[in-house]
C-alpha cells in the first residue's frame, strides 16, 4: 500500500475538517482534508508533467512547512522517492546528498537554499529543476519556478500510484556524527507499518480530535514519521517554520500532541526547579507539596491502579496551585509527548507524569523508522526506553549490542553495499551500535553508544550519556560533552544557559562585558564548579568531571559542531578546541 494513501481515506471521511495549519504573515491558516488532497494531486501532476517517473528522485530543501508535507505526499503519490535535506546543510553537503542520489528537481523554502541550490544545478548531470516554496524568493529566468506557477495549471484529480511493502519511499541522509551521510533507505512498508504499530500499541480513542505541533525537522525520522502518522490518524497538524517562536506557537495552537528531543524537557524541567528555588519558603513549601502529590498520583495511573478520592482531590488543588501554570505556557493541552533522539532522565519524565502530560520516550533510530520500543500507558519504568513495538524483535548480542529485526527495518544504505552488510549480522539482525540490557519486566535501558564508551587512561570505562544528562538537567547548563578516551581523568566542555546566567551575573554584581570575558572569570567558574560538584554527588570518583571550560557561545549546527538534531559532534568538538581541552591536563 502507498504511504499516501490515507488521504483519499481522510479526504472522503473528513473532507471539511482541518488537516494542517500554518503561519501566514501573522496568523495562523488551516487547510481542509478536501483541499489538501487536491493540493497534494495538482503538485502530484506538476511533478509528473515536469518529467517525474515512478522510483525518480525528488528533494526538500527547507523548513517545516505546509509546501514541504504537501510535496512529500505528492512524491510519495506519485511512486516517487523523497530526499529530504536538513535546512541547515551547506552548499557542499546538499550537492554531496543530490549528486549521490540523483535527485531531478527540488523544492527549496528560502533564499539561501535556492542560491545554493542553483550553483548546484549549474554544475549537477541530475538536476533539472528548482521549485521556490516563497514568492518571496528571487529566483533566475532559467530551471527555476516558484510553486504555485508551478502547479497552476495542474489537475486536480489524481490515481495514488499501488506500491509494494518493499517498495522504495525515501532516502534519508543521517546527519551523523561521525563520518560521511548514508542514505537509509525506507519502505513504503516500513512506514505504514510503523504507524500500524503505533495504533495498535497506543490504541488511541478520538484520535482525529487530536492537535500536533511539527516543530522538529521534518528531515529528521522522528518528526516525518510522527508526522505521518498523526496526519494518518485524521489529526491536524500544524508546521512552525521558525523553531526560535516555539513558545508562542505552543500558546497559540494549544497542541494536545507532539514529539519533541530530551533537551526540550530539561529546557522546561530546569527552568521550573530554578523559579522554585528561588521563590518565597511558602512557595517552595507549596511547590514541593504539588509536586510530591502529582508524582502519587502518576505512580498510581502508571501502575494502573485506582486513585483514592482524597488523593484526586489533594492533585485538583495541586493543578489550581501550580501546574496549570506550568501547563499554560506549553499552551494548556498537551497530554501526550513522544520523546527521542537521546536519552532523558527519570527525574525529567517523573516530572511530567506528576504535571499530567505523559511523556513517551522511545529508542530507534533513521535505520528502524524511528521507533523500536517506547512506553506504553501503563505499567512503563522511568529511566528504560520502554517495550518493543509491533513486530520489532530485540535481542543483546556481542558487548551488550541492542540488535533489531522488525518491518521498520531498513532496505539498506544507497550504492553503499558494503556499510550494508556491515551493520547486518549473518542471520540478518541489525546492528543499533547501542549498548543495553533488559531487565526482569522486559524493559530495555540504553546504557550507552558503544562508539561512545569511553576508557580513560586508568583502564576505568565512563559512559558519557548519563553525566551529561545529570549536568544538562540544570537550568544553568545548556549543553555538555564530556571528554574521558585515554584521559587520566573526566572534562567536560559545558555551554551555559546564557539567559540564566545573565540573571545570576546581576545577583552576584557582576557587570556584563562579553560572554568570552565573562566565562573566564574566576568567581563564574566557581559558581560553576560548586554547581557541577553538587549534581554529581552520587557519582564514583572516576566519573566526576574534575575540570571543566565553559565556552562563550552556543554550539553551532552551520559550523558542524552539531547535528539538526542537537547532538553534539564529538569528533569535530575534539578537533576545533583541542588546545582548550588540552590545557584542561596540562596542569
Amino acid at each position: 500500500m502507498n504511504t499516501a494513501e490515507f488521504l483519499n481515506t481522510n479526504a472522503e471521511k473528513f473532507p471539511r475538517k482541518a488537516a494542517i495549519g500554518f503561519k501566514k504573515r501573522d496568523s495562523w491558516k488551516e487547510i481542509h482534508w478536501g483541499d489538501f488532497q487536491r493540493m497534494v494531486f495538482k503538485t502530484a501532476n506538476a511533478l509528473r508533467k515536469a518529467g517525474i517517473l515512478e522510483n525518480d528522485k525528488v528533494a526538500i530543501y527547507a523548513d517545516n512547512s505546509a509546501e514541504w508535507i504537501v510535496f512529500d505526499l505528492a512524491i510519495l503519490s506519485l511512486g516517487a522517492v523523497t530526499v529530504p535535506i536538513y535546512s541547515t546543510n551547506n552548499q557542499e553537503q546538499a550537492a554531496y546528498i543530490l549528486n549521490e542520489s540523483e535527485c531531478k528537481i527540488i523544492l527549496v523554502g528560502n533564499q539561501e537554499q535556492y542560491d545554493a541550490s542553483y550553483r548546484i544545478l549549474e554544475n549537477s548531470l541530475y538536476l533539472t529543476e528548482i521549485i521556490a516554496a516563497k514568492r518571496l524568493i528571487r529566483i533566475q529566468k532559467d530551471h527555476s519556478q516558484h510553486y504555485q506557477n508551478f502547479i497552476k495549471s495542474a489537475a486536480e484529480n489524481f490515481d495514488i500510484v499501488p506500491k509494494e511493502d518493499d517498495d522504495l519511499a525515501t532516502i534519508i541522509y543521517t546527519s551523523g556524527t561521525t563520518g560521511v551521510p548514508k542514505g537509509v533507505m525506507l519502505t513504503h512498508g516500513n512506514f505504514h507499518k510503523s504507524v500500524e504499530a503505533h495504533f495498535e500499541f497506543f490504541k488511541f480513542k478520538n484520535f482525529e480530535n487530536e492537535t500536533s505541533l511539527a516543530f522538529l525537522p521534518l528531515t529528521h525520522v522522528f518528526e516525518r514519521s510522527w508526522t505521518l502518522l498523526a496526519l494518518h490518524g485524521g489529526a491536524k497538524v500544524y508546521f512552525l517554520e521558525n523553531t526560535k517562536l516555539i513558545a508562542n506557537a505552543l500558546v497559540e495552537i494549544k497542541p494536545t500532541i507532539m514529539c519533541a528531543v530530551p533537551r526540550f524537557y530539561q529546557k522546561i524541567y530546569a527552568g521550573v526547579h530554578e523559579m522554585a528555588q528561588n521563590s518565597s519558603d511558602s512557595k517552595k513549601k507549596i511547590f514541593n507539596w504539588a509536586i510530591e502529590i502529582g508524582s502519587q498520583v502518576a505512580d498510581l495511573r502508571r501502575l494502573d491502579k485506582n486513585i483514592p478520592i482524597s488523593l484526586e482531590l489533594k492533585n485538583t488543588i495541586a493543578n489550581a496551585l501550580v501546574f496549570n501554570k506550568i501547563k499554560k505556557k506549553m499552551g494548556g493541552r498537551l497530554w501526550f509527548m513522544p520523546c527521542g533522539g537521546a536519552s532523558v532522565s527519570a527525574e525529567v519524565t517523573r516530572f511530567f507524569e506528576a504535571l499530567g502530560i505523559h511523556i513517551t520516550v522511545g529508542y530507534g533510530l533513521t535505520e528502524t523508522t524511528a521507533t523500536l520500543t517506547c512506553f506504553p500507558f501503563h505499567q512503563f519504568e522511568h529511566g528504560s526506553a520502554g517495550i518493543p513495538i509491533g513486530d520489532t524483535e530485540i535481542k543483546i548480542g556481542e558487548n551488550d549490542e541492542i540488535l533489531a529485526k522488525g518491518s521498520g527495518i531498513m532496505k539498506g544504505y544507497y550504492k553503499k553495499t558494503t556499510e550494508t552488510a556491515e551493520v547486518f549480522t549473518e542471520d540478518g539482525w541489525f546492528k543499533t551500535g547501542d549498548a543495553g540490557k533488559f531487565d526482569e519486566k522486559g524493559n530495555l535501558f540504553i546504557t550507552d553508544r558503544i562508539k561512545d564508551l569511553m576508557k580513560t587512561s586508568n583502564g576505568k570505562y565512563v559512559a558519557p550519556q548519563p553525566i551529561e544528562n545529570m549536568l544538562s538537567d540544570n537550568n544553568f547548563i545548556n549543553q555538555v560533552m564530556i571528554i574521558a578516551e585515554g584521559k587520566p581523568y573526566v572534562t567536560a566542555v559545558i555551554i551555559p544557559n546564557f539567559e540564566a546566567l545573565t540573571d545570576q551575573l546581576t545577583k552576584m554584581n557582576i557587570p556584563f562585558t562579553t560572554w568570552e570575558e565573562i566565562v573566564n572569570l574566576d568567581k563564574v567558574k566557581e559558581f560553576y564548579r560548586e554547581k557541577i560538584e553538587e549534581i554529581q554527588k552520587g557519582l564514583s570518583g572516576f566519573e566526576k568531571v574534575k575540570k571543566f571550560i565553559l565556552m562563550p557561545s552556543e554550539f553551532e549546527v552551520n559550523s558542524g559542531e552539531i547535528t539538526p538534531t542537537l547532538k553534539v559532534k564529538r569528533n569535530v568538538v575534539l578537533n576545533k578546541y583541542a588546545d582548550l581541552i588540552d590545557k584542561m591536563y596540562s596542569h
